[in-house]
Order: C-alpha cells, then structure tokens, then sequence
C-alpha cells in the first residue's frame, strides 16, 4: 500500500488547476496588445495558451492511467508539444528583436506599411519556424508517441545525427539570438537613456512602462528557457546512445508501437522526472508571469472595470454617479431654478427706478451688489432642500416675499 500511495502523483490537482488558470489569465491582456501592433507579445500569449490548454487536458485524460485512450488527440497533441518548444522562444526573439529596434532607432513612430512590414517579420519568426519545426521533428520521429501516466502524450526523437539540426539545436540556438539581442537592447537603452523617455512619448501605443515590462519579461523568459534548452541538449548527447542514420524505413520501422509508461517505472528516473516536470511547469510559469507584468496595468485595470460594469448592468446593477458629477447636476438644476427668479428681480428693478418707486437705498446705490446678495440667498437656502417640489414652493415663496 505505501509503495503504491509513494507514486501517486504529487501535483495532482494543483497542476491542472494551475494549468487552466494559466490560460485564462494569459488571454486576458490580448486585446490591447492587437490593437497596439505588438505581433511578438501576442504569439507569447496565444502559444503560452495552447501549451496550458493542451497540458491541462492531458493531465486530466491520463491522470492515473497511461492507457492509450484517444490516439487522435495524441498526434495532435504531440505536434503542439513540439511546436511550442520551439515556439516560446522564438516570441521571445521577436520582443527582444523590436525592443532593441526601438532602443537604436530616432523614433518609435512609423508608417502602416513599417507596421505591416514588422508583423510580417515577427510572424514568419514567431508563426513560421513553430509550424516549420512540426514537419521536420516527424523525419526523426521513431513511432508515434508516447504515454507517460499523470503527463499523458509526449513526442518521441531517435537520437540520431540529422536529430540535432533538425530539432534538437533550434531551442537553445533562438534562445542565443534574442541573448544577443537582450544585450543589444540594453547597451542601446544605456547609451541613449537621456532622450530615450523622449523617444517613446512619439508613439502612443508604447509607454516607458510598458516597454521595461517587455523588457523584463523578455530577460526573465530567456533565463528561464535557455537553460532548460541547454539542459536539453546536454541530455540528449549523454543520456542515450546514438543511434546511426541508416534510411528512413529503418527510422519509422516500429512506427505503429506506442509506449505506456506507468508512473511506477519513469518515477524511478531522476533525469525524467526533471525533464517531464519542468517542461510541463515552466509554460505555466511564463503564464503567470506574463500576467503578471500586463495583467495589473493602467489599461488592463479599465478592461476590468469595463466588464464589471458590463456584468453589473446585467444583473440590473447600475452604476452611481460620481461627488463631482452629483455636484455638478444639483449646481446646473440650482442655476435652471433660480433664472426666472433673477429675470423677475431684474424686472422688478427696472420698474422701481422708472416709477421713482421708494425702496430700499442699497438698492439703487447697488443694484448689482445686492442682487447678488439676494440670489446667494435664494442659493444658499435652495441647496438646503431635497426635493423638487419644496425648491419650486419655496421659490415662489420668497418671490411673494420680494414682491
């Protein structure tokens, strides 16, 4: 009994619950960054969904089982997982890559067509070399997957020679570029930092705050994923014998067997526990951290003040107005009230100086000056009253009153 509770899975649920919070909270900063041209902050967060998508459903199917319970979704499965491998820091690179085009360049303000132009570039980086490297994985690909029990599907490489060009070398090579783009960026932001707040208030879609988040998130990204990727390629050549390349047909011979691996026996490996779990965890930290550094910014925190209004009026909730804007209402019905008031005094004025009428001498030393007194007055005890009814009554009280 304590062998077998000594092999259950320890994050189990903790990492499906991570794992779809992951991706709920990754998407939420999406909106803006479309609307803001950011094509490399995008594929950041919609490949960091797929993985925590994909990973979250993996690890509910085959959770205490390693059977092979849905083939399709496996291949499927498997190419996302090799994809994204790939993926993550090639997104990484292309913020690193426009980071370091903002920090060398005189301006940050650019045409459609430079927009255009760059999306394009970052797409072809960040969307191109992903759906490139899935074809390219299969030409080395022994069978067709792997079952690992609490994990689910995993993609299967025969350690050969065309292996490292063609899969095993595009992590940690990406992961080196956007290095020496990180380090151009900084030097870059060193040289100029005087003007740099300067050139980032000429475009409106990028703040001086936002650009160190792209910036740390980039940096804390590449130190996180270029030594897994290492770590990666210093497996592959150390822990496997290498297999020579004969032919294709000798790659794919056993094309369709499919291992089953209870957690009982890959528990056992140190080296595959770490490799399994930190490729699982580490899309959901860059997850969190990405919300992390978007998720509580000045326009983020009006997208949820949106929804919750939009929720709330839902609900039959309405919004109160604000002390200004009560003031400002009760003040323009204050000025609406008392203007047929101030055009009867006015002329009640004029008539009392044709006529010689006899009243009050302040009155006709100044008339201006007393008829303000008179409507602050009228104002001071107007503001006392709550209703709409007892303004009017009183209104033509103290109008009696004058009269």
């Amino acid at each position: 009994m304590s062998s077998r509770l000594s092999f259950d899975d320890p994050t189990y649920p903790a990492f499906p619950i991570f794992a779809f919070i992951g991706f709920v909270l990754v998407l939420i900063p999406l909106p803006w960054h479309l609307q803001a041209w950011n094509s490399g902050t995008c594929l950041f967060m919609i490949w960091t969904a797929i993985g925590c998508l994909n990973l979250f459903i993996n690890s509910l199917i085959w959770h205490g089982n390693a059977i092979d319970w849905a083939p399709i979704w496996c291949d499927i499965s498997t190419r996302l997982i090799v994809g994204i491998s790939v993926a993550i820091p090639a997104a990484s690179l292309c913020i690193n890559r426009r980071l370091y085009k903002i920090a060398s360049c005189q301006t940050v303000s650019l045409s459609r067509g430079h927009k255009r132009r760059a999306v394009m570039i970052d797409l072809a980086i960040g969307l191109g070399i992903p759906l490139l490297q899935m074809p390219l994985q299969f030409i080395v690909q022994g069978h067709r997957y792997d079952i690992f029990q609490d994990v689910g599907c995993y993609p299967t490489t025969v350690n050969t020679p065309p292996a490292y060009p063609l899969v095993f070398l595009w992590p940690p090579i990406i992961c080196l570029v956007s290095a020496v783009y990180c380090i151009l960026t900084l030097r870059a932001f060193m040289k100029r930092r005087a003007q740099f707040s300067q050139l980032i208030s000429s475009n409106s879609s990028l703040t001086i705050h936002r650009y160190f988040r792209l910036m740390s998130l980039a940096t804390i990204e590449l130190v996180i994923h270029l030594p897994i990727t290492s770590y990666g390629l210093y497996l592959c050549f150390t822990s496997k014998p290498m297999y020579p390349w004969t032919s294709w047909s000798d790659i794919h011979h056993n094309w369709y067997i499919i291992d089953s691996f209870p957690r009982v026996l890959w528990g056992h490996n140190p080296v595959q526990v770490v490799t399994l779990e930190l490729s699982r965890w580490s899309l959901v930290f860059c997850a969190f951290l990405f919300f992390g550094f978007f998720g509580f910014a000045e326009e983020a925190q009006k997208s949820y003040r949106k929804v919750f209004l939009f929720v709330s009026r839902l609900f039959g909730f309405s919004r109160p107005p604000s002390m200004r804007k009560k003031y400002l209402l009760n003040f323009q019905n204050q000025r609406l009230c008392c203007q047929p008031l101030r055009r009867v005094l006015l002329t009640l004025l004029q008539r009392s100086k044709a006529k010689n009428h006899p009243t009050s001498p302040a009155l006709f030393l100044s008339p201006v000056a007393a008829l303000r007194r008179r409507r602050c007055q009228l104002l001071s005890v107007l503001t006392t009253l709550k209703s709409a009814r007892a303004r009017a009554s009183w209104t033509l009280f103290l109008l009696l009153l004058l009269l």
